[in-house]
């Protein structure tokens, strides 16, 4: 079996304030592209449309151009630019660094729930 698709007609299009993700649905992987622009950061953009404090979802990542700056929940942070491969397990903020968008692909499972909406539930105070 051999299955080939072009991220510019992806399965699925999510849209979020300040970017963007492209997927692609494979037997066996899940392919994203992340598009994010300058000023973008996740607690900004997606915590309140995913309702959870930091982002949960489990990335392999890979950075074709910009830069990110990804702060674990315990305080470790790392940033990422192009060329760079990396993993960033659940639990995490990013942002994109300087003036130009960031531009990430994603091969983790985890890209099925990237920028969904979560549960809604009340919030008293």
């Amino acid at each position: 079996m051999i299955e080939v698709m072009t991220i510019e007609k992806p399965d699925e299009r999510r849209d979020f304030p300040m970017g963007h993700f492209e997927i692609c649905h494979l037997t066996g992987l899940t392919f994203g592209v992340a598009t994010f622009e300058p000023g973008w950061r996740w607690t900004e953009s997606l915590k309140p449309i995913v309702g959870t404090d930091s982002c949960q979802v489990h990335h392999h990542g890979f950075v074709a151009k910009g830069r990110l700056r990804v702060r674990m929940d315990d305080g470790a942070e790392a940033e990422v630019g192009p060329g760079d491969v990396f993993v960033a397990t659940p639990g995490h903020d990013a942002w994109v660094v300087g003036d130009e968008e960031a531009i990430v692909y994603d091969f983790a499972g985890g890209a099925d729930e990237y920028a969904k909406a979560g549960p809604k539930t009340s919030k008293s105070g």
